[in-house]
């Protein structure tokens, strides 16, 4: 059983995991609207973007009209304001969805749980966050569950969250940790900074994937409960060494200069960056385990999309202006396929 009204709104599709959704979108036939403060300005292939602010409730209630999806992926960027705009934002979109009868679709995060209690994780495992951060998306999880409840005055919005690790792809944000440690956008790779301990594993997740299962997802809808969450697991580097390693191969460096993120220079950096502020929070994700577990997904879709973690890799490095070596022609075939 498919969506019957394949519209979509997309909220944040300028960024990594809205753009690539969006994209996912129209390569599965869906007619995708996006709203943008200057239209003019944004461009993404088959997407009509609509002026609009996803702090305007009526803007985001008008865009939403006809559509039965909307796609939640817009944050404040470099993590400024969440305290005050992230809520809101999705107060709005939870009215755009009662008003247009669509269901949210929302990347979810492993900022929810406490790294140091629960290595793996599954749909059903607690949610304890320690960090700003967390307990806010814990909240937002909350306010589309209550939504969605069959009863009470603001009850019958759907939802579907999708939870995944840190992104990393061609549209990598300056909130990512690939893109503010891994690597330095346009430069070549000298050094790799990197947040994690020696030997600790770590959840990534690459932003095309996670746009191509949103899409697989949102073809299903209707066969999804009306609160619904799913487990991505992405690219497990069980002891750190797989992503330094790929970047690595894709720069052509034999002997890469590795260096550990300086943690603890952070808190004295965030008394005057609020970005910064927000990373050093995240010190427990990178210093403790913390798996996904992907099985009801599987159930469902059959397969999780996977992509070659070194195509991954070179993808994301040309995405961000990074210089790469040429590829072997495996990969120019894995990546053509």
């Amino acid at each position: 059983m498919t969506v019957q009204n394949r519209i979509a709104l997309v909220l944040g599709a300028t960024g990594g995991v809205g753009g690539e959704t969006a994209a996912a979108l129209v390569r599965r036939g869906w007619t995708v609207r996006a709203l943008a403060r200057d239209p003019g300005k944004a461009r993404l292939a088959g997407v009509t973007f609509l002026k609009g602010d996803a702090l305007d409730r009526e803007a985001v209630v008008a865009a939403a009209q006809g559509a039965s999806i909307i796609v939640h992926a817009v944050n404040p960027p470099g993590y400024r304001g969440w305290k005050t705009l992230v809520l809101p934002m999705l107060d709005n979109t939870i009215a755009a969805a009662r008003a247009s009868g669509a269901r949210i679709l929302l990347p979810g995060t492993i900022y929810n749980y406490d790294p140091a209690a629960h290595p793996v994780i599954d749909e059903a495992t607690p949610q304890r966050a320690h960090t700003r951060k967390g307990k806010i998306r814990i909240a937002m999880e909350a306010r589309l569950e209550a939504a969605a409840a069959p009863e009470g005055e603001k009850a019958g919005v759907r939802s579907l969250i999708l939870r995944a690790g840190d992104y990393f792809g061609p549209r990598s944000t300056a909130n990512s940790w690939f893109a503010s440690g891994l690597v330095t956008p346009g430069k070549p790779v000298k050094t790799i900074l990197y947040p994690g301990d020696k030997g600790l594993g770590h959840a990534w997740a690459y932003l095309p994937d996670i746009g191509e299962t949103f899409a697989r997802l949102a073809d299903r809808e209707v066969e999804l409960p009306a609160f619904a969450r799913f487990h991505f697991e992405g690219v497990w580097d069980a002891d750190g060494t797989a992503m330094v390693g790929a970047i690595a191969r894709a720069a052509s460096l034999k002997r890469p200069n590795v260096r550990q993120l300086p943690w603890g220079l952070l808190p004295v950096a965030g008394l005057f960056s609020e970005t910064l502020r927000e990373l050093s929070e995240m010190k427990p994700f990178w210093r403790h385990a913390l798996r996904l577990e992907n099985r009801k997904l599987v159930a469902f879709l059959g397969e999780e999309p996977r992509t070659p973690l070194d195509v991954a890799i070179r993808a994301t490095m040309q995405g961000l202006d990074v210089p790469v070596v040429e590829a072997s022609p495996s990969l120019k075939l894995s990546r053509a396929a």
